[in-house]
């Protein structure tokens, strides 16, 4: 076949109507194309023969075709978009993973509709467009998403690694392969480093040009948003009043948890929070802060020793806080997050990205850091 492919040669081979001759035509054949050893009008014959084979009833007969035309130069889109779709992995995955005959718009129509493995074939393949990559890391599953994040030779962009992280970020299957890629953008950075292992923080500060006092501010950052999240808005003050004195008595009471909670809306943790403190009752404490005046709130935050710098920040976040109790109960507490950070950012305009003004978690992070450096 690789030496000459004739008319007569073709209908011997199409007589034969056994599996195994089947199977070895298919080999021959495309051993021959992908060899660069046929003749235009041969290699025309043998797509020909291709367009019969790829409906072969045997499965065998097929996979035989797909592995020896999964690296064939100019295979024909047709054939190859009809054994990417193949019913049987065998014969789908070498073409998803290694042809190039297949477009972008093939391969993420195969991402939106089929599973894992075919997903997974895609996302290693050896280039894979930003375009892609992007509709991988938004629509992939889990498994195809890991093995994405680890091909170096995926156009990978900053918004793609927001999705992965968005999606997967606490999966440690996914965790490992993004951060040992070879760059990642310092906001992916930051957002990674609170949520990995210590092993995966060291390599993050070593690989990613990300120091130490921002990795440990976002490490104890992530522990205060869990922190937070073990209690609700109507847990009992006998609680609160205790998560306080126990974060108190292990210098956890820090000024970013504190904002943390205001711009969450959660009154009750300010109010025990400002209290402990201030060493003063929790119903002194109350008082002051809701005073009708400007100065109560004042007076017990300067007791308290937070920074002075800081005081406009607390002090929109308590008053939205108060102007939502007030509104309603059922609230969106998401759509509180944001407006509320929306009028503390005007007083820190110039200390962040605008790229990032989207992602609620990463501007909180951003002004505890601020908080605590204050």
């Amino acid at each position: 076949m690789a030496e000459k492919l004739s008319a007569a040669d073709i209908a011997r081979m199409m007589k034969d109507t056994s599996p195994e001759s089947r199977q070895k035509t298919a080999e021959k054949v495309a051993i021959g194309y992908a060899g660069g050893a046929l003749s235009v009008t041969e290699r025309e014959i043998a797509e020909d023969i291709f367009r019969v084979m790829v409906k072969d009833a045997e499965e065998r007969v097929r996979a035989a075709l797909s592995k020896q035309l999964m690296h064939a130069r100019d295979l024909s889109p047709d054939v190859a978009l009809t054994l990417a779709n193949d019913v049987s992995d065998a014969v789908a995955l070498p073409i998803l993973e290694f042809s190039e005959a297949l477009s972008d718009a093939d391969l993420i129509e195969i991402v939106r509709t089929q599973g894992d493995s075919r997903q997974a074939a895609i996302a290693g393949r050896e280039a894979v467009s930003g375009a892609v990559a992007s509709v991988l890391a938004e629509e992939g599953s889990e498994v195809a998403v890991a093995v994405l994040v680890g091909n170096e030779g995926a156009d990978l962009g900053e918004a793609a690694m927001h999705s992965v992280i968005d999606r997967f970020g606490e999966s440690e299957f996914v965790q490992e392969p993004l951060v040992r890629r070879g760059t990642l953008p310092i906001a992916v950075s930051e957002r990674l480093v609170a949520m990995v292992s210590d092993k995966l923080q060291d390599y993050i500060v070593t690989h990613h040009d990300l120091s130490e006092d921002v990795a440990s501010a976002m490490v104890l950052q992530s522990r205060e948003r869990a922190t937070l999240g073990l209690i609700g808005r109507s847990a009992d003050t006998h609680d609160i009043e205790a998560l306080i004195d126990q974060l108190y008595r292990n210098g956890r009471l820090t000024p970013s948890i504190i904002l943390r909670s205001i711009c969450a809306g959660d009154i009750n943790f300010f109010e025990a929070a400002l209290a402990r403190l201030s060493d003063l009752p929790l119903v002194n404490a109350r008082a002051l802060i809701h005073d009708e005046g400007m100065l109560g709130l004042k007076s017990i935050y300067d007791r308290s020793g937070l920074s002075r710098k800081m005081f406009p920040a607390y002090r929109v976040a308590f008053d939205m806080a108060r102007e939502n109790e007030r509104e309603r109960s059922d609230i969106d507490p998401e759509a509180v997050m944001r407006r509320t950070l929306e009028r503390v950012l005007t007083h820190f305009e110039d200390m962040f990205d605008d790229s990032n003004h989207e992602d609620m978690d990463f501007l909180l992070n951003k002004l505890g850091h601020i908080a605590n450096a204050a």
